[in-house]
Formats: structure tokens, sequence, C-alpha cells
């Protein structure tokens, strides 16, 4: 089974013939949002990001870390993108981007909700504002040539019920389809 934070790599394996198409599902959604240290001012929105108070921003790599790419669409809907390159601090992944801002080496932080609410030294400053990103998908499917394909299927079937649904939707996610 293949799950992602993100359709592009979905998509990829899909161009590849490396899923069963007819497995794949939007299993959970995601919000991105804006953090700073708990015990900080900071921005509390994301033009906010350009005020000469905000030194350093961390984002993931947006090349490579879904949660990257949905923060640069966001800095670009709202026009700051060009104007925060110098602020910038690029990141590995999510966790690298919470550190940064957790420990004060960056101002603020752009990551998914579920992350934020794991972290007690970071806060939701705003979350990104309806329709400035692709909506944060999180797909599923199983592999094409799995030696254990009924048993994928039968996995991929168990997170979409009841019993897994209520343990996203614990930790921050909300069904992808209602």
């Amino acid at each position: 089974v293949f799950f992602s934070a993100s359709a592009k790599p979905m998509d990829e394996l899909a161009s590849k013939g490396l899923i069963l198409p007819e497995t794949r599902r939007d299993l959970v959604r995601n919000e991105v949002v804006l953090i700073a240290p708990r015990e900080a001012s900071g921005p509390d929105s994301f033009q906010g990001l350009a005020d000469r108070a905000v030194k350093l921003i961390a984002l993931g790599e947006p090349q490579s870390v879904p949660a990257g790419d949905y923060g640069r669409q966001v800095l670009r809907a709202v026009g700051v993108w060009e104007k925060l390159q110098s602020k910038l601090v690029l990141a590995k992944d999510v966790r690298q981007v919470l550190t940064y801002v957790e420990q004060g080496e960056a101002d603020a932080g752009i990551v998914y909700a579920t992350d934020a609410r794991d972290s007690s030294r970071v806060r939701v400053t705003t979350a990104a504002p309806a329709g400035s990103h692709d909506p944060v998908l999180y797909p599923i499917a199983v592999i094409r040539g799995s030696p254990h394909a009924a048993a994928a299927r039968a996995f991929v079937s168990y997170l979409e019920g009841p019993a897994a649904r209520a343990v996203f939707v614990r930790h921050g996610f909300t069904p992808a389809q209602p």
C-alpha cells in the first residue's frame, strides 16, 4: 500500500502503472497553518510574514516536501512569495520546520494543522485562506504486483472504515469524503 501526504507522488506512480488504479482513493484531508513559538508574538496572517519584525520563516523545501509546496502556493496566492525569499529557511521535512519554530530559530513556520497540534511549544496563528492552495488530500492505493494484494485491499478498506476514521479524526484529520 502507498499512502501519501500529496497527490503528486501518487500521480507519478499512477503514470508509471505502479498502482492498481481502482484501489486509489483520497482517504483524509488536512489544513495548512502558520505557526509561531508559543511564548513569542508572531504574525497573525500570511501577509504579516513580510513585516520587518519577522526575520526567518521555516518552510519545507517546496520541491520535495508536500507541506512546503502547499506553503509556497499560499504565499503566492496572498502575494508575498517573492518578498520573502531572503527570509526563508528551507527544511527537509515538517518535523524540522516545527523544530526551528519550537526552538525560536525561526519566527514563524508553515506546517500541517495535525503537526502543529502535536507540539506544545508552538501555536497556530492562522489557517491558510480558503482557495489559496490545492486541497491537502492524502491518497492511498494498492501497489501493482504486490504479493499480498488481497491483504493490501483489506487494509485500505479498514482505513476507510469507522474505527480507523475515528483515529484519524482524533489526530486532527478530516475525512476526504463526508
